[in-house]
């Protein structure tokens, strides 16, 4: 397989939890065990992309590759272009976006992604998937789904719930009938070719109707592959609720393995 970089946006700044890579989980800031996670998949070189120097202070002692970037960034997208063009990648690297608040992630997750990418050559961005089970979730904005083709490429990105079932739902519009509806997870991977077009792209009609960042793409003719994730994927801190929920985790976790 191609070489796999994963980089880990992290700002400093957040409307919700101001310092948010910074805040302790069990002893540890929260970007470490990112990155840690992160360590543990099967990528070539992990780095950690931030806008401020106490992330890069927090992870001197692990001794983690920590590249500062611009601070105006409008998304984690452009962050990672800024990472790929100095580091000089090949066109043809993978490049992993994991997000600096996900410190449960899975490493399996962040391997299958890359190699969903690598077994399209045409596809320009692979991410992930799971099935919707319940009303709630597919009716909710904030859960982002999407459809699929037969071959696994992405047809569209909404917050709107589709595949929209006009039969069932005239009858029984509390209640899924099939599987048919995925939940999208933010998990992408990119060729480092993209990510070089990408920053030169004005936000597409689509996009900022949607608020979908990945519908830029889909808009410039790119395709994206989405595979169906090989397992559960634990939520990211967004909440102080989040954060709450996360410690309990982990401290469990790690009583149980002593």
């Amino acid at each position: 397989m191609n070489d796999v970089v994963v980089v880990i946006p992290a700002r400093y700044g957040s409307s919700r939890l101001p310092g948010k890579p910074l805040l302790e989980l069990h002893g540890e800031p929260m970007i470490a065990r990112v990155w840690r996670r992160s360590c543990q998949s099967g990528a070539t070189r992990v780095v950690v992309a931030t806008d401020d120097v106490r992330i890069e202070s927090a992870m001197r002692p692990y001794e983690a590759e920590v590249m500062l970037t611009e601070r105006d960034h409008p998304s984690g997208t452009d962050r990672l272009a800024e990472v790929a063009a100095r580091l000089g990648l090949d066109a043809d690297t993978i490049v992993v976006n994991v997000q600096g608040d996900e410190p449960l992630i899975p490493a399996s997750l962040i391997d299958q992604v890359a190699r969903r990418l690598a077994d399209d050559a045409s596809a320009s961005i692979a991410t992930l998937a799971e099935p919707i089970g319940d009303v709630e979730t597919l009716f909710n904005p904030n859960v982002v789904k999407v459809v699929r083709d037969l071959y696994g490429r992405a047809l569209y990105f909404s917050r709107a719930p589709v595949p929209w079932d006009r039969e069932s739902f005239a009858q029984r519009p509390d209640h899924l009938e099939t599987d048919a509806w995925l939940r999208h997870i933010g998990l992408y991977a990119y060729r480092a070719s993209f990510l070089t077009e990408y920053v030169d792209w004005l936000p597409s009609p689509l996009e900022q109707l949607e608020q979908l960042e990945q519908l830029r793409a889909m808009h410039h003719g790119h395709r994206i592959q989405v595979a169906l994730a090989s397992e559960a994927h634990p939520a990211g801190v967004d909440t102080q609720e989040d954060l709450e929920r996360v410690r309990r985790l982990i401290a469990d976790e790690e009583e149980g393995a002593t």
